[in-house]
């Protein structure tokens, strides 16, 4: 291949195609990688010294068809990555490590099966990757950003489709989520758009305009709005879409509109958005789901279509000359694409929330399902299917997304930084609750600010809780990081141990750091005083009139700290009728120095 002929992109395609040809066809006895989002990466980086030798210049297409041969996706995929028209190259496989040929066989293709989920990796950030949605994302932004149009043209009554309330009405609700950009989304600022999107826990409360088609994130004109209400009339006639967004369909509209055919009795129930846990942390290899009734639609499917979902649209707006994709993983798992910290993937809801607009997104719904019944006629889930009723289908799963996924905090579970068994049997919690009490960990002092950390803090003070304090696990509900994430610790139904002589009225919920003179990040407070909270009210484990208070208003103690508890009287639900107690003042060394210890046994349970 000539210098004048290379092209990046097709070699980035060569890339992808290849690397999925070799996910095909693993060889047998081969040592393997550890399931890591850094072998993923290591894979990439070996492909790309090798594929401008091969000629490729082709598509992941050619690999989803070929990993997919008699699946409906593959006709999808097919139609809408221009599969059609491709040729069948491939590499020597002997050309790779024998690691790298190990690893193909683990992350071949996503799947669900007896418990256990396959095809995903353990990412950076601590969260859990599904690689297939992944990387089809990453191939339809190197075709660029492509509008297909659909052959069907119909109008629909989604009000017609067995909607009775607001909440379930097939028009969609009127919900929007827009950003000024990515370039301005800090890990410390979450936009007014993002906040709509999450402080309200009925996306039909909120009336927010999709942007126009030209503007996508990370453009300086995507305007900020506020939520406003405005439902649909009952009997409104919704033209049914006539065009499909390539890249929202291939990564997580299909498989979402899939995941709802079943009714709402049944998704309800089915498992949307479950999080499992792996065998070990270091060397991952097997990840087994906490839900074995889970949906395809698994918490590692979504976080690696949204990823796909943003890198892709990422690389349609980047021109030429792009990075290498194994350069543009690497630091959107880690400090954050081309430099900037609000595009990486601890951030993957709030930029999945200003990717696209809940109308948007029920309409690709929508669109993916009438394309897969027109590719597929005799589609078991489709055939015979209305229009109306496909509208209700992408209606009910956009919903569901917004609210329980986008809607909600990321949180890791506790098999997640390593917590060590419960001591005895915990008591249950009679829920819903009334109250979330706010606490600062005092010790470890300094705030988090990526998962190596914030799980190395979370076993100190697991292990200063049982083996010092003698409690029967960490005292906290929850605690919340710097780093965009949330870590479980009782949980929702287990009574803690965090705010004496009321751990069974409320949940009590920690900053990691020390907060007498300086406030935590700004992300982690939204999560606290809106993000978390919403979620509970909707699930049914926090009551909608529900209060907080400072740790110091029930307990004779400093905590949450002077500058949080000051930040803290100024939130909508701070029971201002609690009179904080006189906490026991420490030493003027003592408070120059904190001592070795969280807080007095006292003060905390």
């Amino acid at each position: 291949m000539s210098l004048r002929s290379w092209n990046p992109t097709m070699v980035a395609q060569g890339v992808l195609w290849v690397l999925f040809g070799l996910l095909l066809r693993p060889e047998p006895g081969t040592a393997t990688l550890p399931l890591l989002m850094d072998s993923v990466i290591q894979a990439l980086a070996e492909l790309e010294q090798k594929v401008p030798a091969t000629k490729a210049r082709h598509t992941a297409s050619a690999w989803l068809l070929l990993a997919q041969e008699s699946g409906p996706r593959d006709l999808v995929h097919h139609f809408l990555l221009e599969g059609r028209s491709l040729e069948a190259t491939r590499l020597d496989p002997h050309q790779l490590s024998p690691e790298l040929r190990g690893l193909t066989k683990d992350v071949v293709q996503h799947g669900v099966r007896a418990g256990q989920e396959y095809g995903v990796v353990l990412a950076p950030d601590g969260s859990t990757v599904a690689v297939e949605p992944l990387l089809v994302g990453l191939e339809a932004g190197l075709q660029g950003y492509r509008v297909v149009n659909l052959p069907l043209d119909s109008t629909a009554s989604p009000l017609d489709a067995g909607a009775t309330s607001a909440d379930t009405e097939a028009t969609v609700p009127d919900v929007r989520a827009t950003s000024p950009g990515f370039r301005d989304a800090l890990p410390d600022v979450i936009s007014a758009d993002v906040r709509a999107m999450y402080s309200n826990v009925r996306a039909a409360d909120l009336d927010v305009k999709p942007t126009s088609p030209g503007v996508r994130p990370g453009s300086p004109d995507v305007p900020v709005t506020s939520p406003d209400v405005q439902a649909p009339s009952p009997g409104t006639k919704v033209k049914s879409p006539t065009t499909v967004d390539s890249l929202l369909v291939v990564t997580l509209a299909r498989d979402l509109g899939l995941a709802f055919l079943q009714g709402p009795q049944t998704w309800r129930h089915s498992g949307l958005g479950t999080d499992g846990c792996w065998d070990q942390l270091s060397a991952p290899r097997t990840f087994t789901l906490l839900d074995s009734k889970a949906s395809p639609v698994t918490m590692a499917f979504l976080n690696g279509a949204l990823d796909g979902a943003l890198l892709g649209d990422y690389l349609s707006r980047t021109p030429e000359p792009r990075l290498p994709l194994s350069h543009l993983l690497s630091q959107y798992y880690g400090a954050g694409v081309a430099g900037n910290p609000g595009l990486c993937s601890n951030l993957r809801r709030q930029n999945g929330a200003a990717l696209t607009s809940a109308p948007t997104l029920t309409q690709q719904v929508w669109g993916a399902l009438i394309l897969l019944q027109k590719l597929e006629p005799t589609h078991p889930q489709l055939q015979g299917m209305s229009q109306e009723q496909l509208a209700q289908v992408a209606t009910n799963a956009t919903k569901e997304f917004t609210e329980a996924f986008l809607g909600c905090p990321a949180i890791h579970p506790r098999c997640r930084w390593g917590a060590a068994p419960y001591r005895g049997l915990p008591t249950p919690l009679q829920l819903p609750l009334g109250f979330l009490y706010v606490h600062h960990t005092y010790v470890p002092a300094p705030p988090c600010t990526d998962f190596a950390h914030c799980a190395a803090d979370m076993r100190s003070m697991q292990r200063f809780h049982q083996d010092t304090r003698g409690w029967d696990d960490i005292g906290y509900s929850f605690v919340v990081g710097s780093d965009g994430y949330v870590y479980e610790g009782r949980g929702w139904h287990w009574v803690g141990a965090h705010t004496r002589g009321h751990n069974s009225r409320g949940f009590g919920v920690a900053f990691v750091g020390n907060y007498t003179a300086e406030l935590p990040a700004k992300a982690a407070l939204h999560i606290v005083q809106d993000v978390l909270p919403g979620c509970a009210v909707r699930a049914g484990l926090l009551r909608p009139d529900y209060q907080m208070l400072g740790h110091r208003q029930l307990v004779r103690t400093d905590c949450p700290g002077d500058a949080l508890f000051d930040l803290l009287r100024t939130w909508p639900r701070f029971a201002a009728n609690v009179k904080p107690r006189t906490a026991r003042r420490a030493s003027r060394r003592s408070r120059r120095k904190p001592p070795p210890m969280i807080l007095p046994a006292s003060d905390l349970q």
